[in-house]
């Protein structure tokens, strides 16, 4: 091997298992936060949405679509409703990472929900944390024009008070209207066992309505759903307008009064011929508290995307909104909604982004640990270099020192010995000085043995 690849890779060793700790500590360290933190979010998520052709099914499509483009699956979990939904978030064998929940009445959904698959006693359910307010729902009361004739002597419903005597659907079990028109006949003084209710969900109740075989039916949906949109449109289906309105709204503080505009169905055909008041909860998205951050963090730019523009009920701007939730808001959602859209997400890949966004804390931490350790590397490196060389110098002091104890003869072996060997020693060129000074040193104590052997050293 040539001379000059020997000393390159004699000194490549030293600098390796000089720094070589140091470095497996780092990596060590970077992997065990890296294993802690878990900054790569899982690439499949389930959603639990709703009734098909409602609107909590249609949102999920498109909150699928925007994280697809991450590289993030969306399971789509039909249910019920809200009721479902919360029960299968507190299920945790259920698998369901994230669901819509409709705001308001939420001690009356758990009830639903505790009805439907009671808990163990003594079992605790997992905390939920919410993304904030999505859209408003508002209960859709929809009812046969005929047989508001029939009952009712009259061209409309004009007051929940008629309800009696009507065959009318109140939603699936596991949907959240039918808590909510509990609340709704309760103020009215309605006693529910003076209708004739129906639980189907949404598709078969609105057959049963067109062919019908109930008088009227009520969810609560936001207006993207395909069967509001049919309803609307549907002639002899009327559409009751909640007179008073604000007067619920003050006896529920989760509903909200809104109004849906004259002509804002179909502007040729002006519909609905006027403006019609309605009642509606504010939709959120709860998530368990272990879902991991990154998905949050996607599911609100998501939201923003979906609910931030215009609709039938609200302004540009209106949502995502961080209040009118009944759960604590996520910290991601507290992040987004203070200060939006991370800055390095808007000039660095997400999964990039996500990762300096989660790690940096803990490697400006590492940094903070590693740089006084550093600064024990060149010491340690030039000790192990420079001990190269004045382990020698014991040996060397020995030979001195025994001069005229022991013959010079065998003194003079063990010098030659020790000369040997100091020739394989290799150092850098930096400290190549040292060693030529510990040569010159042998050679000044051989040259004392020499003269100490000769017969003008005896002489003298």
């Amino acid at each position: 091997m040539p001379a000059t690849l020997r000393h390159t890779l004699l000194s490549f060793r030293d600098l390796l298992a000089t720094f070589g700790p140091f470095i497996v500590l780092a990596a060590a360290l970077l992997v065990l936060a890296y294993w802690i933190l878990d900054p790569t979010p899982p690439r499949k998520v389930v959603l639990a949405t709703g009734t098909e052709q409602g609107a909590y099914a249609e949102f999920g499509k498109r909150y699928a679509q925007i994280l697809k483009t991450y590289g993030i699956t969306v399971e789509l979990r039909p249910t019920q409703g809200a009721a479902e939904n919360l029960r299968l978030l507190q299920d945790p064998a259920s698998g369901v990472d994230i669901a819509f929940m409709q705001g308001g009445a939420g001690e009356h959904l758990r009830k639903e929900a505790d009805s439907l698959a009671p808990a163990d006693e003594g079992d605790d359910d997992p905390t939920l944390v919410s993304l904030g307010s999505l859209f408003y729902e508002p209960v859709w009361l929809f009812y046969r024009t005929d047989a508001a004739a029939r009952l009712l002597k009259a061209p409309a419903l004009s007051s929940l008070s008629q309800l009696p005597g009507w065959r009318l659907n109140v939603g699936a079990n596991g949907s959240g209207a039918p808590n909510l028109m509990n609340k709704l006949f309760e103020a009215n003084r309605i006693d529910p066992k003076a209708l004739t209710l129906v639980r189907k969900s949404q598709t078969p109740a609105a057959v049963d309505l067109i062919g019908g075989d109930v008088d009227a039916l009520v969810f609560a949906s936001a207006p993207e759903s395909l069967m509001v949109q049919m309803l609307l449109q549907t002639p002899g289906i009327g559409l009751y307008d909640f007179a008073q309105a604000d007067a619920y709204s003050r006896r529920f503080p989760f509903l909200t009064p809104v109004t849906l505009p004259r002509g804002v169905v179909d502007l040729a055909g002006d519909l609905p011929p006027r403006d019609v008041r309605l009642l509606a909860p504010t939709a959120t998205l709860l998530a368990r508290a272990t879902t991991h951050p990154a998905l949050l963090q996607l599911f609100m730019q998501a939201a923003q995307q979906i609910h931030g523009g215009a609709g039938w009920f609200q302004h540009k701007g209106d949502f995502p909104k961080a209040g009118g939730t009944e759960q604590p808001l996520a910290k991601e959602a507290q992040r987004f909604y203070a200060n939006g859209i991370p800055v390095l997400q808007r000039y660095l890949p997400f999964w990039l982004a996500n990762l300096v966004d989660r790690m940096w804390p803990v490697l400006v931490s590492i940094i903070a640990i590693l740089i006084p350790l550093s600064r024990m590397l060149p010491p340690l490196y030039q000790f192990r270099i420079r001990s190269r060389i004045f382990r020698w110098y014991a040996q060397l002091r020995e030979v001195e020192e025994a001069v005229g104890k022991r013959p010079a003869d065998q003194l003079l072996a063990e010098l030659g010995e020790i000369e040997s060997r100091v020739e394989e020693v290799h150092v850098p060129l930096s400290y190549a000085d040292e060693l030529y000074s510990l040569r010159s040193h042998i050679q000044m104590v051989g040259n004392r043995l020499r003269m100490a052997d000769s017969p003008v050293g005896e002489a003298a």
